[in-house]
């Protein structure tokens, strides 16, 4: 099922970049008598030959292999920075509160997964491309705050809090903080 979702979404994205991409240059270069002027058809091949270059880049980007959080986070059982929700630890006590700590992200899916989002949304049920977007957001934010509290020398986070925020269109930003503390 996924697969045809796949399918589907790539279908989609292929056919709008080839009527932006070559149904507009062709126009604009075939048509009988085209109102623009030579230095407007140079004007769209500049933007649609920049936001070509952006696509590649962003895809090529998206290709390179970079280990995946989930693995970075199960590499390290020896994590030594403690994560709690709650502001005491039973057994042990609190010496010394270094501060505040965060850690944030902003998340978006590409083109195809937020159609099968869409059409998830008008039919019903999980729109799984977004819960696989926050959970992959949500591990980078707390490594990120982890990794900040190590720096500071910190042996536990507490009160630790998520928070989401819709930025623009499918991106969401993640937000999670606390307070770095060392204990006895």
């Amino acid at each position: 099922m996924k697969t045809l979702l796949n399918i589907g979404s790539a279908a989609f994205v292929l056919g709008l970049f080839t009527t932006v991409f070559a149904g507009m240059p062709w126009y604009v270069m075939v048509a009988d008598n085209p109102v623009m002027p030579w230095w407007m058809r140079i004007a769209v091949f500049c933007i649609l030959g920049g936001i070509l270059v952006v696509l590649a880049t962003l895809a090529l980007e998206q290709k390179t292999p970079k280990g995946s959080v989930e693995e970075s986070l199960a590499d390290r059982p020896d994590r030594a920075v403690l994560l709690l929700n709650s502001d005491k630890l039973p057994g042990r006590e609190i010496t010394e509160i270094l501060g505040l700590v965060q850690g944030h992200t902003v998340f978006a899916i590409w083109l195809g997964k937020d159609l099968s989002a869409i059409a998830r949304l008008i039919l019903g049920g999980e729109l799984t491309e977004y819960t696989e977007m926050m959970g992959s957001a949500r591990l980078i934010a707390t490594e990120r705050m982890t990794a900040k509290a190590a720096e500071m020398g910190a042996d536990a986070i507490i009160n630790v809090r998520y928070m989401t925020t819709s930025v623009v269109g499918s991106a969401a930003e993640l937000l999670v903080y606390g307070t770095a503390v060392k204990l006895n």
